[in-house]
């Protein structure tokens, strides 16, 4: 019953809240040059702050160069979304560019338009607006999608839905969450790919490989490649010689997945019916207490 109440527990449904969203801009659009549309309001700059829960967090100022230039020209021709959150201040749902730009370009005041959304429809909307539009990294909307996991009890089903993605896209994105955070900053920075970082997930050595992709320009096949080679060692004395069977894309699936949910690189050793085992590996006692406080949550 729990699990059926979160699945339906999408607030006014996606398309019904997108559409007023689509509302609201085109109200605060005017017709015809010159004419005042009647929903729009003019705010100081001041009294407008963005969403601090925004999956967007790299704003470059190089990126709004174009943007501020318009703006100082023809002023801001899409008015900002924002909802009130105090008697004078209003939180941006849709349009921190602009904001941004309009800060850049030096105004006093920004047209609005004001709607009632509670946090997890800005959530929702925020993310399908800038996945949409092409304007995340693939760590910042994989850390969207944990959000709305963690805050909003969303399946990755569920949040397939609401981006208009498949599931595997979202569960391929959740899985860079688990790599280290230097390869996480490359993915940030655009100087590695997401299907490079995937490539990398589990491995013990992940940065080094991410900066020798870097370095040397390899391909997605030559860093698949060099993972696969450190995910079957050789054996050790005394063993048969000669390395491990590769894993199946099943079990990397799988160890994705559990990467994704934990947070940490997950290992998975299947020996057919003599069974196997699951590593979680951390290097600090709070990524251990990380993962005793999943596991403590776990219900039957």
């Amino acid at each position: 019953m729990a699990e059926e109440t979160r699945k339906k527990g999408l607030g006014r449904g996606l398309s019904a809240l997108m559409g007023e969203v689509r509302d609201a801009v085109n109200a605060g659009t005017p017709a015809t040059p010159g004419e005042r549309p009647r929903a729009l309001r003019e705010l100081p700059i001041e009294q407008v702050q963005p969403n601090p829960n925004q999956p967007r967090k790299r704003f470059t100022a190089e990126a709004l160069e174009d943007l501020v230039a318009s703006i100082r020209t023809h002023g801001i021709l899409q008015p900002i979304l924002v909802r009130r959150i105090a008697a004078d201040r209003y939180e941006i749902i849709a349009g921190e560019r602009r904001w941004r730009a309009a800060q850049s370009a030096q105004l006093h005041q920004v047209p609005v338009v004001v709607k009632e959304f509670t946090d997890q429809e800005v959530m929702e909307v925020a993310l399908v607006e800038n996945v949409q539009r092409a304007d995340l990294t693939a760590i910042e909307e994989a850390a969207g999608y944990q959000r709305l996991i963690e805050e909003f009890g969303h399946t990755q089903d569920v949040i397939a839905r609401i981006i208009g993605k498949s599931r595997s896209h979202i569960a391929n994105t959740l899985r860079l969450l688990a790599l280290p955070a230097p390869v996480k900053a490359l993915v940030e920075q655009g100087s590695l790919s997401a299907g490079h970082a995937r490539a990398l997930i589990g491995l013990p050595d992940a940065a080094a490989l991410a900066k020798k992709a870097v370095d040397e320009g390899l391909s997605v096949r030559q860093i698949e490649d060099l993972a696969k080679k450190a995910k079957s060692p050789a054996a050790g004395p005394g063993g048969a010689g000669g390395g491990a069977p590769a894993k199946d894309m099943d079990t990397l699936e799988l160890e994705g997945n559990l990467a994704a949910a934990i947070g940490l690189p997950v290992s998975i050793l299947h020996k057919g019916d003599a069974g196997g085992s699951i590593t979680i590996r951390y290097k600090t006692l709070d990524e251990l207490d990380q993962i005793c406080g999943k596991l403590s949550r776990v219900e039957d």
